[in-house]
């Protein structure tokens, strides 16, 4: 008998052997947008229509709230700032990436002042969104996720910029932790409410890109010193409920993944194998204590034969004992066609079958 989404989930992060391995990912728009040109019905959740796994975010907002307004928009862009207190610049082509223009948030003078308007309250919270869709979620047997937002990448994307980040961890190193901790006291405050609210989740998890191609943004030093703590205070308040704590981290970050087994991170993802990522030598050095998620290299994902291959040669070897949960090593871009990714799940299931 199948298993449900949760089931199998729950058993990979254990490190125990399911049905087959949980298929998971995350399409671009354009590619949805694609696959119903090539005949996905237009009322379909692709996940339904190529049955794979069903995993299901919460989400709150604990940013600043700073007014968001249109400043420029033409027929190719739109010009606007975010809640975040950052200026981008979005672009109407599909599946594009914002250029951030100007950031608020630069000085400590300036960070106090959005620190003073992240505050903690019920509204923040799309509490008619969970009435709705969490007892559908779990008559359906999905996999329940807490979005947390907190970590070098958010703080550098959403808030700060890359540039003025980098530098603050150097000449303002205080302030720097002081954004962490703050980002992550807000998370916990709000899904506390939520947790206490009878709407439990399975695992918490958060996007936090330390690395890029072939190193990290910053040295294992300056992660131990200023980032690892607060890591590790999420996956522990995590733990306490019983639950799982885990990090998406793009780039490559190998010198940092035995810290992050030493505090417990429960599953890494998404294994960049462009960017350096050997996800065979972390099965083999830490496949007992960290449940690997992705490494299915996306460059190859549009030519079939290519990427069968590699599904074969990479899928049998990570499964053992359990621990894995199939996905590309980023998302599915809108160069992989319909007909490809039937073939790729079906590898998947071929592969991944205990």
């Amino acid at each position: 008998m199948a298993m449900t989404t949760k089931e199998r989930m729950t058993r990979m992060l254990n490190h125990q052997e399911a049905d087959r391995i949980p298929i998971i990912d995350s399409p671009w728009a354009g590619t949805i947008r694609r696959w119903k040109k090539e005949g996905m019905p237009e009322d379909a959740d692709w996940r339904d229509y190529f049955d794979v796994d069903r995993t299901q975010g919460i989400g709150v907002d604990i940013s600043p709230r700073y007014p968001g307004k249109v400043l420029e928009e033409t027929d190719r862009y739109i010009i606007a700032t975010s809640g975040w207190g950052v200026t981008m610049k979005h672009f109407k082509e599909e599946d594009s990436s914002p250029e951030f223009i100007d950031f608020t948030v630069t000085t400590p003078q300036a960070w106090e002042e959005a620190k003073s308007r992240m505050t903690v309250s019920r509204d923040r919270i799309d509490w008619n969104y969970l009435e709705r869709e969490y007892p559908k979620w779990r008559k359906n047997g999905d996999f329940v996720e807490a979005g947390f937002w907190f970590g070098f990448d958010v703080t550098h994307s959403w808030m700060m910029g890359t540039e003025n980040l980098l530098i603050a961890m150097y000449e303002e190193p205080e302030m720097v932790v002081d954004m962490f901790n703050t980002y992550l006291d807000r998370c916990i405050a709000h899904f506390e409410m939520i947790w206490d609210a009878g709407y439990h989740f399975d695992s918490i998890s958060w996007p936090d890109d330390m690395g890029y191609k072939n190193t990290t943004f910053f040295s294992l030093d300056m992660y131990r010193e200023m980032l690892k703590p607060v890591h590790k205070r999420a996956v522990d308040w995590a733990h306490n409920r019983g639950i799982f704590a885990r990090l998406h981290s793009c780039g490559d970050i190998m010198t940092f993944v035995p810290d992050l087994v030493e505090i417990g991170i429960d599953s890494l993802n998404p294994l960049e194998i462009k960017a350096g990522m050997d996800p065979l030598k972390i099965k083999a050095e830490f496949g007992d204590k960290l449940t690997l998620n992705g490494g299915i290299n996306a460059v190859l994902w549009p030519e079939k034969d290519a990427i069968i291959a590699e599904i074969e040669r990479l899928v049998p070897k990570l499964k053992e004992n359990g621990g894995y949960i199939f996905s590309s090593d980023h998302s599915i871009p809108n160069s992989v066609s319909l007909e490809n990714f039937k073939a790729i799940v079906d590898a998947a299931k071929r592969c991944g079958t205990y």
